[in-house]
């Protein structure tokens, strides 16, 4: 085998971190920058808080940022940066803000639309702002990849962009921050971690580094997301559910994700489920998919404590109905054509990582017995 591995992300991670924002911003040696977050974080005050605590570095904020960003949104980050001659970039929140923020930060640096680059096979530019990400949800991973998931409404897409250049400069991964999130949505980030995980580990672009990271990751998960719902307020819970997201994050950054991702971005697109549930929809049936034509699979069931793929689904199934997460789709009662969108739009890249192949007829047999 031959592989390597980088990350050239700095993390800083422990409960109270946030505190050292101010430092992280003198490291960089700039002094103009834009805060970009979420509007929740405007209103209740906390974005400004952590403005006045950056002694006049962050001097702006961008806010207009939906839970799937769409590429008018970071245009409008990007123009913004543009405009008020920033330096750096500060991006406080999920997911969803961590990516706009990357995307804005090097598309800023040119006069194009990210929508340039949506879907369209044009190279990424190389140059961008310095960034620190600051995760408030345990989820994606975003604060240590060179990933950007946007979405472009108009054309009914929703695609990860890849570059070096969407790589942050630090993140900063406190905890505490993710106190104050409602248990649905931890549930649904949770599961997008166990994702991350799990496909990362029986990726065709597997590695050594990476499968140790998607072990430990995977294991904190269906141990602590429990916990994570049920008891908000659980230190320990929080934190293992933070350092999960990172090590999935860390997991999949090469590898990249597979069956299940190229699923939950239609999901998303078409149906309006939420990222992480949409992935949970799908992960044990892939885990029963995959397990038939992949012994990587059974081996990460025995890895994390379990007889068998069998027994690992089962234990994702059971977990989805702890949290309250979705396991079919009869409520939408799918016609025809929208189950043909859905077969269409799970043709993505993604599937081409997966351990099996999945065949357009594979994909239909899966939607109509969730229908």
């Amino acid at each position: 085998m031959v592989w390597e591995y980088l990350q050239p992300v700095r993390i800083r991670f422990g409960n109270g971190l946030i505190a050292c924002l101010s430092e992280e911003i003198r490291h960089l040696g700039r002094h103009r920058g834009l805060l970009v977050t979420s509007p929740s974080f405007v209103y209740r005050g906390v974005a400004g808080k952590i403005k006045e605590a950056c002694n006049g570095c962050l001097d702006g904020t961008f806010s207009n940022v939906s839970p799937n960003p769409d590429v008018t949104e970071c245009d409008a980050c990007a123009e913004q940066l543009r405009a008020g001659g920033y330096d750096f970039v500060v991006a406080l929140g999920g997911g969803s803000v961590i990516d706009l923020a990357k995307a804005a930060a090097m598309i800023c640096l040119t006069s194009d639309s990210i929508a340039d680059y949506l879907d369209t096979g044009r190279v990424l530019p190389e140059a961008r702002l310095p960034l620190i990400a600051i995760p408030t949800t345990a989820g994606t991973g975003s604060e240590i990849t060179d990933v950007s998931v946007l979405s472009d409404h108009v054309r009914r897409l929703k695609v990860p962009l890849k570059s070096a250049s969407l790589y942050p400069v630090v993140a900063i991964v406190d905890p505490e921050l993710t106190y104050s999130l409602p248990p649905h949505l931890t549930a649904s980030t949770g599961f997008d971690v166990l994702s991350h995980a799990i496909e990362a580990y029986w990726s065709l672009h597997h590695q050594p580094v990476c499968d140790a990271l998607a072990v430990h990751a995977a294991g904190l998960v269906l141990r602590y997301l429990k916990a994570a719902f049920e008891e908000p307020l659980s230190a320990v819970a929080r934190e293992k559910m933070a350092e999960a997201s990172v090590m999935a994050g860390l997991a999949f950054t090469l590898p990249r994700t597979t069956s299940v991702h190229a699923c939950s971005y239609p999901l998303t697109n078409l149906l309006g489920i939420p990222h992480g549930e949409a992935c949970a929809l799908t992960l044990d049936r892939f885990i029963r998919l995959n397990a038939a034509g992949c012994e990587r699979v059974e081996a990460l069931a025995r890895l994390l404590g379990y007889a068998g793929s069998g027994a690992l689904a089962d234990a994702v199934v059971s977990l989805k109905h702890v949290t309250g997460m979705r396991c079919d789709l009869c409520d939408f009662h799918l016609s025809d054509e929208q189950l043909n969108e859905l077969v269409l739009g799970s043709q993505h890249p993604n599937l081409r990582n997966n351990p099996i192949e999945i065949t357009p007829d594979m994909l239909r047999e899966l939607y109509v017995s969730l229908r």
